[in-house]
């Protein structure tokens, strides 16, 4: 997608960083929000759908709670999270109906991408608040999230937002005006970027840390970002989210901020990304006619085809499809858990009833969530 063909999305994931949101941790910056929303409705009377990944719940709780210094402590965090939501949320709402719209506050942690059942249970609840015009606003889950479970930044969610509905453009807004080849603070010589493809290598030394110490997040996490968008096919803009009319301006193809390219077709990054997201619950060792089949017929992989099962797996869950010498085929979500595929292996479809006491899907692995590696 280029970006004179920015009006013809179809869906679009917008992320707002929190020195914008706060007006650099002073509070909600309620007139710059009312400006966004305004654009965003603008997007809905276009036909596009939009999705609003919101940062801002820690840094307006530091600012209700008269606290100066992001604190480090989880349990902080989380406490200010907490009261920082209920403004967030607030403000969004009133200012979406404002313009005739509803908006439904949507809080993931990074479990809820990774497990299958999760996973899909978040895209059907976003793509059903969709279907009925809704706008919805999604920001970490903040006030249970853990160490382990956190997404580091919201500019990741807005990237695994992106792939998660296939949105078809990432709309990063923060305080600087896109990507420079270097830091323009130190380097008064520093180049900036207009568009550059989201997987080059390149880029990744250009960006930097966060400055604000309001958000975790800094040009790298918007690089990193771009990069992970691009796997589902998604196109990225980086832009100041304190230019006029920055979002109309976007979407028809003006050139501001930094357009990030993707370079791979949807169904392949998609096929990438479950690759490279997701951990490996167990393994399933294929007989040398599956191992032909998933090589060079791009089919699914069938029951009948498995010699044995190694591990502990639930159905959605990833496993690795190894040969018989141990080498990795290929990748997938299983239809079936580990015990009913020891039991149905090497059997054909027709005997899943009579084995298992009832007939889900024909498939071990279908090959729309099949990756060869």
């Amino acid at each position: 997608m280029s970006r004179s063909e920015f009006a013809t999305a179809k869906r679009v994931v917008i992320k707002i960083g929190s020195a914008l949101l706060t007006d650099g941790g002073k509070g909600l910056n309620q007139a710059a929000i009312a400006v966004w929303v305004e654009q965003m409705a603008l997007l809905r009377q276009q036909g596009i759908e939009v999705v609003l990944v919101s940062s801002g719940s820690v840094a307006e709780g530091m600012a209700r709670l008269g606290l100066k210094v992001r604190p480090k402590a989880l349990h902080e965090l989380q406490a200010a999270a907490s009261v920082g939501q209920m403004g967030l949320v607030r403000t969004f709402e009133s200012n979406f109906q404002l313009h005739g719209l509803h908006a439904a506050q949507v809080l993931l942690t990074h479990d809820d991408l990774s497990d299958r059942k999760r996973y899909l249970n978040a895209r059907s609840t976003l793509l059903t608040l969709l279907n009925y015009g809704v706008v919805p606003v999604i920001n970490e889950n903040d006030a249970v999230a853990t160490e382990e479970i956190r997404f580091g930044d919201n500019d990741t969610l807005g990237a695994l937002v992106a792939n998660l509905v296939e949105a078809d453009l990432l709309i990063i807004l923060t305080d600087q005006l896109g990507l420079f080849d270097s830091d323009p603070s130190v380097n008064p010589n520093a180049q900036f970027i207009s568009e550059v493809g989201a997987d080059d290598s390149r880029i990744a030394a250009m960006a930097g840390g966060s400055r604000s110490g309001l958000g975790r997040g800094g040009m790298a996490t918007k690089v990193s970002a771009a990069k992970l968008a691009s796997r589902s096919g998604a196109a990225t803009v980086i832009a100041s989210g304190a230019l006029d009319d920055v979002i109309s301006k976007v979407i028809a193809g003006e050139q501001v901020g930094t357009y990030l390219y993707a370079n791979i077709e949807p169904i392949v990054a998609r096929k990438r990304w479950l690759a490279a997201q997701l951990q490996v619950k167990g393994h399933v060792v294929l007989d040398a006619g599956a191992v032909n089949v998933l090589k060079k017929s791009g089919k699914s992989l069938l029951s009948v085809g498995i010699k044995s099962v190694v591990g502990s797996f639930s159905r959605g869950e990833l496993v690795s499809c190894l040969d018989e010498q141990g080498v990795e085929i290929a990748r997938g979500l299983v239809n079936y858990k580990a015990a009913e595929v020891e039991l149905i292996k090497g059997c054909s479809s027709s005997q899943f009833e009579s084995i298992l006491g009832y007939a889900d899907d024909e498939e071990l692995i279908h090959r729309d969530n099949l990756v060869l590696i």
